[in-house]
C-alpha cells in the first residue's frame, strides 16, 4: 500500500489543491501536437468549446442508439466491434472539483508511453466552467455527469454529439475524484463478463495511494476496491457518463475514483498507474487474439 496520508481538508466538500484548467489544457494541447495526436475541439456555444484528442487509425462513426433510449439493450451499440486494434476513449474533468483527472491525462500525454497496438481518445476537460469556478456543477449549476440520459446542459448535448461521430470502443475510463473516499476505488460496467481489469488497476494504484475497503461506497456493495453496480438502466433516472457510454458505445467501462483529500500529487499518480495497469492488459490481450 502506497505511503500517502489524508490531509484532513474536506469538510463538507472538496478544499484542496486547485488547477489553471486553461494552462492544463493548453499544456495538454502542446504536448499531444508535440506528440502527434490529432486535435478536435467540441463546441459547445460561442464562447466554449471542450478538447478532445485523438491517435491511431481512422474508424467509421457507430452509429450508436441516440441518448434517451431507456430501451436500448447494455452495449446494443457496440455488440458487433469489428476485429481491429483495441480502441479506447479515456475522459477526465466532468467535476470542476476534480482536478487530478485533467492533470493524468496531461502527465500521461507528456510520458507517451502508450501501447503501440492501441488507438485512443481523449477528452482531458469535459467541465471548463466548471474548473474557472472550483466547483463540481457547471456554470449554470449541472452536474454533468447525471446528463447522460436526457441532457439539458450544452456541454453533456455538445459531448453527445462529438460521441455518436466516433466508433464504438473496446474499453472506456472515466477519470473522477471523491472527496469523501477514505481510499481509491473504481466502478466496472462489464455486461459480458469479460476478464476483469479492476483487481490489477487496483493493485496498481495502491502502490502510491490507500485503497477503500469499506463494504458499502457511495451506497453500492464494495470489496476491496471494486463496486460493480446494477446495469438496468430502467433503474437510472439520471445517467453518468460511464452509463451511457456503456448503452451506446461500449461493452467495457471503468469509472477510476481517486480520494481528493489526499495530495494532489499522489492523487495524480494513482489515476496514472490504474489506466497504464489497464492500457498495458487490453494490450496484451489483444496481442493474445493476433
Amino acid at each position: 500500500m502506497g505511503c500517502a496520508r489524508p490531509l484532513g481538508k474536506n469538510k463538507g466538500g472538496y478544499h484542496g489543491q486547485t488547477i489553471d484548467i486553461l494552462a492544463v489544457l493548453r499544456d495538454f494541447s502542446s504536448a499531444a501536437i508535440e506528440r502527434g495526436w490529432e486535435l478536435q475541439v467540441i463546441r459547445v456555444d460561442p464562447k466554449v468549446q471542450l478538447l478532445a484528442a485523438r491517435r491511431g487509425r481512422a474508424e467509421a462513426p457507430s452509429g450508436g442508439v441516440g441518448p434517451g433510449s431507456a430501451t436500448a439493450g447494455v452495449g446494443q451499440a457496440s455488440a458487433a466491434l469489428p476485429e481491429h486494434r483495441p480502441r479506447v476513449y479515456i475522459s477526465a474533468g466532468i467535476h470542476g472539483d476534480e482536478p487530478a483527472g485533467p492533470l493524468a491525462l496531461l502527465n500521461l500525454v507528456k510520458e507517451d508511453l502508450w501501447p503501440a497496438n492501441l488507438d485512443l481518445w481523449l477528452c482531458p476537460c469535459l467541465n471548463p466552467g466548471g474548473f474557472l469556478l472550483n466547483r463540481r456543477h457547471n456554470p449554470q449549476g449541472a452536474d454533468l455527469n447525471r446528463q447522460y440520459l436526457e441532457p439539458r446542459a450544452e456541454e453533456t448535448a455538445a459531448h453527445i454529439r462529438w460521441l455518436r461521430g466516433q466508433p464504438n470502443f473496446h474499453l472506456c475510463l472515466c477519470l473522477h475524484e471523491d472527496w469523501e473516499a477514505a481510499g481509491f476505488y473504481l466502478y466496472e460496467l462489464n455486461p459480458d463478463n469479460r476478464p476483469s481489469l479492476s483487481p490489477e488497476m487496483i493493485r496498481a494504484a495502491s502502490s502510491v495511494c490507500p485503497v477503500d475497503h469499506a463494504e458499502v461506497i457511495e451506497g453500492w456493495p464494495a470489496h476491496a476496491g471494486i463496486i460493480r453496480p446494477g446495469l438496468d438502466p430502467r433503474t437510472r433516472p439520471q445517467w453518468p457518463e460511464a452509463f451511457y457510454l456503456l448503452n451506446h458505445h461500449t461493452r467495457l467501462s471503468y469509472t477510476l475514483e481517486a480520494p481528493s483529500d489526499f495530495p494532489l500529487g499522489d492523487r495524480v499518480s494513482a489515476l496514472v498507474a490504474a489506466v497504464q495497469k489497464a492500457l498495458e492488459m487490453a494490450s496484451r490481450e489483444r496481442e493474445k487474439t493476433d
